[in-house]
């Protein structure tokens, strides 16, 4: 039976895959509300939504998932039939130099918004209720060279970011199997594409190689990521939030495997010719550095209970989403320059401080 959302609560819909999954969202359910709850914190940004300014299917709430009253007050006034869980602390460096904000966010701020959900969706406020978890491969641990990630893999959890998410699968898994609660749960690769903070290998290259800085890889760049399209994986979680059964987890994957020094010479080579360097000239940009701690060797997924249970597979090839990703930059350094020097930061600032839009 296909559910049918009214009015969704996106959390963390500032963010890279929050924000790809809005404008995704709202282009393909003309009858659905989306009310966007985050913080802001430095990887919110809601320059990535502009374009949804003034829509009436669109809200804006500054707030954070770990303050009760406030979701409390969401789920009842905007009468919300369906959660998606974006809002995380998600950078595995960050995570290692302070682990305390991912437990704080990613543990408890789950907790709280699985329990003010619980509440919602018990009190009979809606016909039908779905509370989706959106979280990482990186649950799983780390591969050997064969071998994929399935949905039965236990978790293993190498890093306090993965750990973080891992624990806050459980607790939405156990709101399913304590309170019969109508919970989903996804485990996506490596994500790729537009409004991508900076720090992340791929826009990472990109804004060095063409301000000619060094190019950092890790280790002996010998480390593999399944690589997804983001808005391949925005039409993949509106396909599991619509069609799932309740408790269902499904892996999402692009069935990509690249090694990252490979990611590396590709995006060099193709910033060759689009900046019209000489063939070469980009690489000479690539410094090997310390390896991180915990550094997993290979990540894999095996998305295809997702294409036999719901139809769902990639539409993007690696060679066109990174072509187009890398023009998508190239065309946006507006957006890179105001992320970059933090001036996103202060875009309506004062506008959205302590309330909702």
């Amino acid at each position: 039976m296909t559910f049918i959302p009214t009015s969704v609560l996106v959390t963390g819909g500032a963010g890279f895959i929050g924000s790809n999954f809005i404008h995704s969202f709202i282009a393909n359910n003309s009858d659905c509300t989306v009310t966007n709850l985050d913080c802001l914190t430095y990887a919110g940004n809601l320059k990535n939504l502009t374009a949804l300014e003034g829509n009436p299917h669109y809200r804006f709430v500054k707030g954070d998932i770990g303050d009760a009253a406030l979701v409390a007050g969401i789920l009842a006034d905007q009468r919300i039939d369906a959660v998606v869980h974006f809002a995380a602390e998600s950078h595995v460096d960050r995570s290692i130099t302070g682990p305390e904000i991912f437990v704080r966010t990613n543990v408890l701020g789950t907790q709280v918004l699985l329990e003010e959900s619980r509440k919602h969706w018990q009190s009979g406020a809606v016909a039908a209720f779905r509370f989706l978890q959106i979280s990482t491969d990186e649950v799983y641990g780390s591969l050997g060279d064969t071998g994929y990630f399935t949905e039965e893999t236990p978790l293993a959890a190498n890093s306090p970011y993965s750990a973080s998410k891992a624990g806050a699968d459980l607790l939405v898994r156990a709101y399913h199997e304590t309170f019969g609660m109508p919970t989903l749960n996804t485990r996506c690769s490596n994500n790729y594409g537009p409004y991508h903070f900076p720090e992340k290998l791929i826009p990472l290259l990109i804004h060095n190689i063409i301000n000619r800085k060094p190019l950092p890889v890790y280790g002996d760049g010998l480390n593999i990521r399944d690589w997804l399209h983001v808005r391949d994986h925005a039409v993949a979680i509106e396909t599991v939030l619509k069609t799932a059964a309740p408790g269902a987890v499904y892996n999402i994957g692009g069935n990509n495997e690249w090694k990252n020094i490979d990611i590396v010479n590709l995006v060099c080579d193709l910033l060759d010719s689009r900046l019209r360097r000489a063939d070469g000239e980009n690489r000479g940009l690539i410094t090997f550095v310390k390896d991180r701690l915990g550094h997993d060797r290979r990540y894999a997924i095996d998305a295809s209970r997702l294409k036999a249970d719901l139809g769902w597979g990639p539409s993007y090839t690696f060679e066109q989403g990174i072509a187009e990703t890398i023009d998508w930059y190239l065309a946006n350094q507006e957006w890179v320059a105001g992320v970059t020097s933090g001036a996103y930061r202060e875009y309506y600032k004062n506008q959205y401080d302590g309330g909702a839009a």
